[in-house]
């Protein structure tokens, strides 16, 4: 079996150093180990992951609404949502040139999967009886993998994982080994499990002790070789209120003590609240759906609230209202009471068509905020994050190969996974409130912001406005980086806070080497 490797940095002239040694470092590991088939495919992996999309992966215990997520993610109907045999195993979202569907074997084997389409909000639903394998035997599945044409896709390859609360224990333990490797230092007997994902988004509904736990797990996997960025999202955010109007200000006031708790213990980024069904249905919002809402919004107020008191009441034949029964189980099926609720009164306070309805729907389920964060936290750092991902998963090859070539380049690897300073920030983001650094609010404000926790761009990190000319830019980085040393070089300063604060200082410097001379 042999794999080629180049020589050149992944991508083109322009690619960011970080992936450039990354790249460097899989190709000299893949010439020391060329006679070792499993090391070279394993090192595939790794350059591999350097050249594609950031991973993403969705975990949560079951029934978060993983699927509802990345199909408001996605802006599609990609994913199933019904509790069907393919919610037990992991499930890759790729873009692709046509729609498509596989099933893999552990052993390598493959099959297509017929896909149905549903109606309501289980649009899809893939069928995995009766697989044609290319083999001569039938096979147990160990992922789905789903080729579709999307432009969200084309950025981030998302990962839909199964429940980790599952009554199942091998289901559970397909999310685990996606996200936590396990240690084989030394060991070339057992095999290396590596991290699948970049990055994850974790699914809450409650925070119980299953979910710091697994948490936990992801953050001290290996030696932190898991995932290095973990964004939290309070899901199904409108049950909370029971779904009535408020009820995102009630998951609002959950996902602010869920981040604390979270960020305390430096296993969330950020805690998000989002109501994923509405989300998904405003971003597949029909024109016969519209003028339901536009007749349901001239019903008083009263007798409407009434209706609304449950589902099924809404739905009843013998509830007078302007809407057949059956399109109004469609709509609690699609956007849930939360949902008809908000579309009702937005319609009554002004808005007049369906594209207006479904961006006023979108940006009230949080979904738009969820997006800005990701955008900021993985989307501008995804070369550092997959770097991350690549040197983690070479250093564990490296220890498990132990010998003159592997002494030789571990070192090297260590040293960029410590020295790279974009590492730092994303960790120092996840643990500033770990420490309870005794910093001010606005200083530990100006501390997450130099560290691109509002963005990486340099106006961003410096709070200047985005028109900001050079000579503004350039003077404030000056001046960020003494007052950053300033406090780090402060004789009152514990350990933590000058750690702190001489990564903001370098943070800083990083700004100033980057603008235009």
């Amino acid at each position: 079996m042999t794999h080629r490797f180049d020589t050149a940095a992944p991508g083109d002239r322009t690619a960011p150093r970080i992936l450039t040694e990354a790249h460097e470092l899989v190709g000299a590991a893949a010439r020391a180990f060329d006679r070792d088939d499993y090391a070279r495919t394993l090192l595939a992996e790794c350059d591999y992951r350097l050249r594609e999309p950031l991973r993403v992966a969705l975990a949560g215990s079951i029934k978060a609404g993983k699927s509802t997520l990345l199909n408001a993610l996605v802006g599609q109907a990609v994913a199933p949502t019904d509790a069907t045999e393919c919610t037990r195993v992991v499930t890759w979202y790729r873009d692709g040139a046509t729609p498509t569907v596989t099933a893999h074997a552990a052993d390598g084997s493959r099959a297509n999967v017929i896909v149905r389409r549903g109606s309501g909000a289980h649009g899809l639903t893939f069928d995995l009886t009766g697989l044609n394998w290319n083999a001569h035997s039938p096979r147990e599945v160990d992922h789905l993998e789903v080729g579709w044409p999307s432009a969200a896709l084309s950025q981030t390859t998302i990962i839909d994982t199964p429940g980790t609360s599952s009554l199942s224990r091998e289901v559970s333990l397909r999310t685990a080994r996606l996200l936590t490797p396990a240690d084989a230092e030394g060991d070339r007997a057992a095999p290396i499990s590596v991290p699948g994902a970049d990055a994850v988004v974790y699914l809450l509904r409650r925070l119980d002790a299953t979910d710091v736990s697994f948490l936990e797990q992801i953050g001290a996997g290996a030696g932190g070789a898991g995932p290095l960025g973990v964004i939290g999202v309070v899901s199904r955010a409108d049950e909370i209120g029971s779904g009535r109007i408020d009820a995102l200000h009630s998951a609002r006031d959950v996902a602010a003590r869920f981040a604390g708790e979270l960020e305390r213990t430096g296993l969330c980024q950020a805690v998000i609240p989002v109501a994923g069904l509405l989300a998904f249905a405003a971003s597949t919002l029909r024109q016969p759906e519209f003028a339901a809402f536009e007749a349901l919004s001239a019903v008083p107020a009263e007798d409407l609230g009434v209706a609304l008191l449950s589902a099924d009441r809404f739905a009843r034949a013998d509830i007078a209202l302007p809407v057949a029964p059956e399109l109004r189980a469609q709509l609690v099926d699609r956007f849930g009471l939360f949902g008809i609720r908000m579309a009702t009164m937005l319609i009554r306070l002004g808005v007049r068509d369906s594209s207006s309805l479904a961006a006023e729907l979108a940006a009230r389920s949080g979904i738009e905020e969820l997006r800005s964060v990701l955008e900021i936290q993985f989307g501008q750092r995804a070369d550092e994050l997959k770097a991350h991902s690549a040197l983690s998963t070479l250093d564990r090859i490296l220890a498990a190969y132990p010998g003159a070539e592997a002494d030789r380049l571990r070192p090297r690897v260590r040293a960029r996974l410590a020295d790279v300073h974009g590492f730092t920030e994303l960790r120092l983001l996840g643990r500033l409130r770990t420490d309870e650094l005794p910093l001010p609010p606005p200083v530990l404000a100006d501390l997450h912001r130099i560290l691109g926790g509002a963005g990486v761009a340099a106006h961003l990190r410096l709070g200047l406005p985005a028109d900001s000319d050079l000579n503004s830019l350039r003077a404030t980085a000056f001046a960020a980086v003494r007052t950053w040393r300033a406090r780090a070089g402060h004789p009152l300063a514990d350990q933590s806070t000058a750690t702190a604060c001489r990564a903001a200082a370098r943070s800083a410097e990083g700004v100033l080497a980057e603008l235009p001379r």
